[in-house]
């Protein structure tokens, strides 16, 4: 498979690339630093089949995706799997919060989300699949946390972003779902909330997320499924 990742610099998006990569599939690795490059590039020539692509690139502007789109279209044959993984958390309380705090949550947890998938969905055909990182604080009835208010509008929105291009791309094909996970031990996540215990490991989330990429998309579409041990 020819699966694209966003924000593999560290966290879930780098545990995703490399439990792919390691199932010997294609991974493009996009990420504003190539950090991370060598490390998945070495361990693509560990794996059978395997290949990694790196591109550096800030998905929060425009001309950047079809930049993407161009490396892309000339390196790979057809796309199965987009992975929209790359996001941004900052906790204040809404009183704090400012008009930065707002574009820069947005930009990157929702207008990226935007550009790639209109971007990159010419490339796929029937049977390929679209899935939208979000999270427990975007999901309707979850509990919800103080300082996390646009962060969680933001996800909240890429959740109904993604019910309804499942109905868009029906026709063609392509599914489209969300991972809403809970909080996961991730650099984002200890930078965020410093001393809190976090539930999921990433390198276990992202083994289900490399299952539900390989086959168990196919039993969804357009649907929100939450990760977490908690009720509600």
């Amino acid at each position: 498979m020819q699966i694209i990742i966003t924000g593999i610099s560290r966290g879930l998006g780098l545990a995703m690339s490399k439990s792919l990569l390691q199932r010997g599939h294609t991974v493009v690795g996009i990420s504003r630093t190539e950090k991370v490059f060598d490390e998945l590039e070495s361990l693509s020539l560990q794996s059978n089949n395997a290949s990694f692509i790196g591109i550096t690139a800030d998905i929060t502007q425009e001309d950047e995706w079809q930049r993407i789109y161009e490396i892309i279209q000339g390196r790979t044959t057809d796309l199965h799997a987009l992975i929209n993984n790359a996001g941004i958390l900052i906790n204040k309380p809404f009183s704090q919060m400012t008009a930065d705090d707002f574009d820069r949550m947005f930009s990157v947890n929702v207008k990226a989300v935007f550009f790639g998938i209109r971007t990159l969905s010419p490339l796929m055909q029937s049977g390929s699949h679209i899935l939208n990182i979000a999270s427990m604080g975007g999901v309707q009835g979850s509990v919800k946390f103080p300082g996390l208010s646009l962060y969680s509008a933001s996800k909240a929105a890429v959740a109904v972003m993604t019910e309804v291009l499942a109905e868009e791309l029906r026709p063609r094909g392509i599914h489209v779902n969300c991972i809403a996970p809970g909080s996961i031990k991730t650099e984002m996540f200890k930078e965020a909330f410093p001393g809190v215990e976090e539930a999921f490991d990433p390198e276990a989330l992202a083994e289900f997320i490399s299952d539900f990429t390989e086959y168990g998309f196919q039993f969804f579409n357009g649907k929100i499924l939450p990760i977490s041990a908690t009720t509600p």
